[in-house]
């Protein structure tokens, strides 16, 4: 019983690691988009490129 119970828990830790992943993912994603619309609004080329490049890298 208590063989379960530890792995009920390790399932549950990896399932927490896993949204919390999930969800710094997803914040990193928009706030690249909210600098990315930054870049292009000024008209930073340099900025842009490297921001698509990092949203490129986070989506892969």
């Amino acid at each position: 019983m208590d063989k379960m119970k530890v792995n009920y828990e390790v399932m549950l830790g990896l399932y927490a690691e896993f949204v919390l992943d999930e969800a710094i993912r997803k914040y990193k994603e928009e706030h690249l988009y909210l600098e990315i619309d930054n870049a292009l609004a000024i008209g930073d080329e340099h900025k842009f490129l490297q921001l698509t490049s990092e949203l490129k890298e986070l989506r892969s």
